[in-house]
């Protein structure tokens, strides 16, 4: 199938939301990894997120001149192809976009899509996100009022991070601290700066002790239960029925998460959640493993010629792939959206 539509996309939200599940977003830096993503997909018979970071942009526009822009809409088209061989329906998203990197990253790519739309087309992404985390969240939700506007008139969803998550990711980074827990305040603040899908449909990344990176379970002290007192605080101040949650919310920083807190979480509006470290891992170990166990192939040793069989990046990169996509199976299994794909 396609890459979602602004309707589908909708649609694969609402579903989730009814259903008490999320889909993973997967981040890719390569056409290779989007393939890996897919492929779980298809296998998991799940819908998802292909996702590209800014680090990952710049990757994938080529060390020569690291355009982030170039590298996206470049993996972006290509995905509007190859998506269509595999039975599932997947929306592209961009991953963290700080203040700096907004003229050379998220804009740029919204006018893209405006330009798209209105020549009759469908947006080239379908989310983008915004992280104005480091910022205060008076300017945080300034910015995200501009680009909220400029998303909707592109048939784009935005996606807003209103307070820090711990760790680094892509350079940006926050202490492991208090401030990683959101509080119905600057929830409520949110709301009343973006609307609650009036002025746009938005994700929202709050905070509840998520940290980027990898970490055993237990090092991390999340709190899920945390959004149901954020939706629930926005709720009572906006007159909404008792037990509804208005927020889409997005998991970040989940390697380590429990089975229990991913739960937590989907019961209480959690509709995105981010894979990356995980995936990461599953797409380099078989590679690692392959060059351990035929060093002397992949390598012209004491002046032999070495194995053409397994120096071929083709021999070692179905390893990377198959190890992706079966991280990426687990974590649709994890998130309870295996299974669920638009039919």
């Amino acid at each position: 199938m396609p890459i979602a539509t602004p309707e589908v996309y909708n649609e694969m939200l609402d579903r989730a939301k009814a259903g008490k599940f999320a889909y993973p977003a997967i981040n890719v830096t390569s056409t290779q990894t989007l393939h890996a993503a897919l492929r779980g997909f298809a296998e998991a018979e799940s819908d998802g997120i292909i996702q590209i970071s800014t680090g990952g942009a710049e990757f994938l526009g080529g060390q020569y001149s690291k355009d982030m822009v170039t590298g996206a809409v470049a993996l972006a088209e290509f995905a509007h192809i190859v998506a269509e061989k595999y039975p599932v329906t997947v929306a592209l998203h961009t991953d963290h976009c700080p203040k700096d990197k907004l003229d050379g990253y998220v804009r740029p790519l919204l006018a893209i899509s405006q330009k798209r739309v209105e020549a009759g087309l469908g947006p080239l992404f379908q989310s983008h996100m915004w992280d104005g985390s480091a910022e205060t969240l008076a300017d945080n939700l300034t910015i995200a009022q501009e680009l909220l506007e400029k998303a909707r008139a592109a048939q784009i969803i935005l996606e807003v991070e209103i307070t820090p998550t711990g760790g680094e990711e892509d350079g940006v980074s926050h202490e492991i601290n208090d401030s990683l827990y959101t509080t119905a305040e600057d929830a409520i603040r949110t709301a009343e700066a973006l609307g609650l899908g009036e002025k746009g449909r938005y994700l929202l990344a709050a905070s509840f002790g998520n940290v980027h990176g990898v970490y055993k379970p237990g090092n991390v002290v999340l709190r899920p239960d945390l959004l149901k007192e954020l939706n629930e605080g926005v709720a009572a101040k906006f007159g909404k029925p008792a037990g509804s949650q208005p927020f889409d919310f997005v998991f970040h920083g989940g390697s380590g998460s429990s089975a229990e807190e991913i739960a937590t979480a989907l019961e209480n509006g959690v509709v995105k959640m981010n894979i990356d470290t995980d995936t990461q891992y599953a797409f380099t170990r078989p590679v690692a493993d392959h060059m351990f166990r035929n060093y002397d192939g992949v390598l012209k040793v004491d002046g032999e010629v070495g194995s053409k069989k397994t120096y071929d990046p083709r021999t070692w990169g179905k390893l990377a792939e198959a190890g992706m996509a079966a991280r990426v199976v687990e974590a649709t299994q994890h998130l309870r959206s295996a299974g669920t794909k638009i039919k």
